[in-house]
């Protein structure tokens, strides 16, 4: 096998597929990427058996083949590269000569053979995005799913399709984030849990860009994201999602309305006293026009006040300054609106068309 190709394109595919090399199995050949140079393209494929990610990058074929090779020598052999043309020509003994400008490199690697190439998905139920809408979805709601590995489905992500609305949520047991986005006609029904380990991945993965497109499929036990030049392959999560529809009560005693980064800025302040150890809650004390936060911990106290709009009774509750400040960073509106029953019933942070609805859960402060 031998071909050319710039650093720099070189480099963004084994980035690319970096992300699903091992770092823990006792096969070595998971921690390696598959190269193939054949049907004029050059591919990069890696696998940890839960995910894998195959890219395409462009280059000339001097001669077909494949080779499996070292991901992290690999990689940090090309990362140090000069931003040239780069020649990799491998031998019928798996070494792996690599070329650019003055600097020769010589790697064992292994036969392709021994590679496990991505499963196959019957590409039945799809739905179709933009990449931007999906960098979106996924920055909208992986800040509340759960990194407590006893609880598989929490660190995951619920993908539903209904009709012509594709649903997102995630939650950790202390708050619960929803998207809601309308897709073009009608869909089959689909309900998975998508890995967030695979979610955070592709958002590095995606462009971002309006006009390009991702293909999503899905089956029992895998989904696929497919792009122009990158394909993506997960395990879904198995068991039985939240039934969160139970907790999204419409009713609310309390409703405001107030300018969400004047809010952010405000619980970005009270923070500087609360150390990360320090369970400490804001509290929010609503009254007719004006809304006070207020902080007190062992290095101090703040209180600072805002203007709101208020419908519905007088109420005093705690929160997470965390969580707050989570949600309000992820919502793109001028002006938020928040609903709440009671200081022990959970808020509700959505707009008119719930395209986006964060459920909090309070803090009792009396006992904080």
């Amino acid at each position: 096998m031998k071909f050319i190709c710039r650093q720099d394109q070189l480099m963004i595919g084994v980035n690319t597929v970096l992300k699903a090399v091992s770092t823990k199995s006792t096969l070595p050949i998971l921690e390696c990427i598959l190269i193939e140079a054949q049907n004029h393209q050059i591919k990069l494929t890696a696998n940890d058996m839960e995910l894998g990610i195959e890219t395409i990058i462009d280059g000339d074929i001097l001669e077909e083949g494949k080779i499996a090779v070292e991901a992290k020598l690999f990689s940090e052999i090309i990362r140090k590269l000069p931003n040239n043309d780069v020649t990799v020509d491998v031998a019928d003994n798996y070494q792996m000569k690599i070329t650019c400008e003055k600097a020769k490199f010589n790697i064992m690697g292994k036969p392709g053979d021994d590679f496990s190439y991505l499963p196959v998905i019957e590409k039945e139920k799809t739905i179709r995005l933009s990449q931007f809408t999906l960098k979106e979805l996924i920055r909208q709601t992986i800040f509340s799913i759960s990194d407590n590995e006893n609880n598989k489905l929490m660190t995951g992500e619920l993908f539903e399709v209904t009709g012509n609305k594709l649903t997102v949520v995630s939650l950790d047991g202390h708050r619960i984030s929803i998207r809601n986005i309308e897709l073009e006609g009608e869909n089959d029904p689909v309900k998975v849990v998508v890995p967030g380990k695979t979610l955070s991945d592709i958002s590095k993965i995606l462009s971002g860009e309006l006009n390009d497109m991702v293909n999503i499929y899905f089956t029992e036990k895998h989904i696929l994201f497919e792009m122009e030049k990158t394909k993506v392959v997960s395990r879904l999560l198995e068991g039985e999602y939240y039934r969160i529809n139970r907790m999204l009560s419409p009713d609310y005693e309390t409703k405001i309305i107030l300018n969400k980064k004047e809010l952010f800025s405000c619980i970005d302040r009270a923070t500087l006293l609360i150390k990360e150890s320090d369970k400490r809650p804001i509290i929010l004390t609503i009254g007719e026009s004006q809304m006070e936060l207020q902080v007190s911990t062992s290095i101090g106290s703040m209180k600072e006040e805002m203007e709101i709009t208020r419908t519905g009774k007088d109420i005093m509750i705690g929160f997470n300054p965390k969580f707050l400040m989570d949600a309000l960073r992820v919502i793109d509106d001028e002006e938020i609106t928040i609903y709440m029953v009671n200081p022990k019933a959970p808020c509700f942070i959505k707009d008119e068309k719930e395209s986006y609805i964060y459920l909090i859960l309070p803090v009792n402060f009396n006992h904080a």
